[in-house]
């Protein structure tokens, strides 16, 4: 039976935590799965209640931190060396920046056959200057050598990587799609929404709107605003706002929202982090993203999922999880005015996000959900496993 090293870079609220979990939790009887990670940082809400929900016992490494501490750092490649010693696995599967570097060089200095990692974004634009995006690449490529596979979030991803960034060549890349639990946010109730309705003060006659994610400079909260307060202007619909997250930007954001709200009344509000957001979606119509780098941003497939349209700035692999002018809108980033007159659009027209948070739904409900994703990663790994 092959033993699978799972390393998750941090159990912060994201895809990575709920991909680790359902790869260690839910891949077939053939395999024997441990997964590690880190703990969030400042801001970031735990996540632990995820693999705990699916009956998956992760081990903490607290040293496992996303900011680089050459003190941390260390320890957190020891302990991992410490762990690959002890549970001998066949395959060591990295997720994300952090968990990849020690990770994997770990791995590799323990000579385990199989050495795997998965992109779930990268940092190669619009986070750092050119310098030290320069030595992220590097480092990456070296990586990647020590790497018997790397994969892919969405075809997008794979053509950056290979093609652009030159971290290594295509044939190396092997595109698999996230995975997540869906069910949840289809089971649309009318009871739960008018119970969330009321509970946010919604009224019958206002179009609620969300935006989902950390407050971090990189999800560009300040476009939001900006195109919020264009439509504000121009709209006679009644519209609220609710910004879902929380992080290092927090002061920033509550400032901004609370300008908008002197100058237009109670429209945006801030709800930090939402656990259950199968049902909070179930109160909205429409949810938002404006990052200026994501890889695959997971606040719109769960949106699709819930029968909600999305329109999202052209970023990451948007392209690969929405149909653009279909389940929503595509825009490109910084054009401040076709994103405030497609998000007009969807506001003053209730038939069609109805059709297209239809189309949406039936898009995700096959491509994303979490036992095609156990699957194709199998089979990867019998592929690598036979090649070995």
């Amino acid at each position: 039976m092959p033993k699978v090293l799972r390393i998750i870079n941090r159990f912060n609220i994201g895809g990575p935590t709920y991909n680790a979990t359902f790869l260690t939790g839910f891949l077939s009887d053939e395999y024997q799965t441990l997964l590690i990670g880190g703990l969030p940082e400042k801001g970031e809400s735990d996540s632990l209640y995820i693999p705990e929900m699916y009956g998956v016992k992760p081990i903490l490494i607290k040293e496992l931190q996303r900011t680089p501490n050459i003190f941390s750092d260390i320890k957190a490649y020891r302990k991992i060396k410490k762990i690959i010693k002890e549970f001998k696995p066949d395959i060591v599967h990295t997720h994300a920046a952090k968990a990849g570097a020690l990770g994997r060089r770990a791995a590799f200095s323990c000579k385990v056959p199989i050495i795997v990692h998965t992109f779930h974004g990268h940092v190669f634009h619009s986070y750092f200057g050119q310098l030290k995006t320069f030595i992220y690449k590097w480092i990456e490529r070296k990586l990647a050598k020590k790497s018997t596979g790397i994969i892919a979030i969405s075809e997008t991803q794979k053509k950056e990587l290979s093609l652009i960034h030159q971290i290594c060549e295509e044939k190396k890349i092997k595109v698999i799609n996230l995975g997540f639990d869906l069910d949840r946010f289809m089971n649309f109730s009318i009871e739960t929404r008018q119970n969330l309705r009321q509970k946010y003060r919604i009224k019958e006659d206002e179009i609620a709107l969300a935006i989902i994610g950390r407050f971090a400079p990189i999800k560009n909260h300040h476009f939001f605003f900006d195109v919020l307060e264009n439509i504000l202007t121009k709209t006679k619909r009644k519209i609220k706002v609710f910004v879902v997250g929380d992080g290092e930007t927090r002061e920033v954001i509550e400032n901004r929202a609370s300008k908008i709200n002197n100058r237009f009344g109670d429209v945006v509000f801030l709800t930090s982090w939402i656990k259950d957001v199968y049902n909070f979606n179930q109160a909205m119509e429409i949810i938002c993203l404006t990052s200026d780098n994501e890889g695959t941003p997971v606040s719109l497939i769960e949106a699709q999922a819930s029968s909600l349209p999305v329109i999202t700035t052209n970023v990451g692999g948007v392209n690969d999880i929405m149909l653009d002018g279909i389940s929503g809108f595509i825009i490109d980033k910084g054009d401040l005015k076709e994103y405030s007159e497609k998000l007009q659009y969807l506001i003053e027209n209730d038939e069609i996000r109805k059709v297209m948070g239809e189309k949406g739904k039936d898009f995700v409900k096959e491509t994303f959900h979490y036992k095609r994703l156990c699957k194709e990663v199998e089979l990867y790994y019998k592929e690598l496993l036979t090649n070995d």
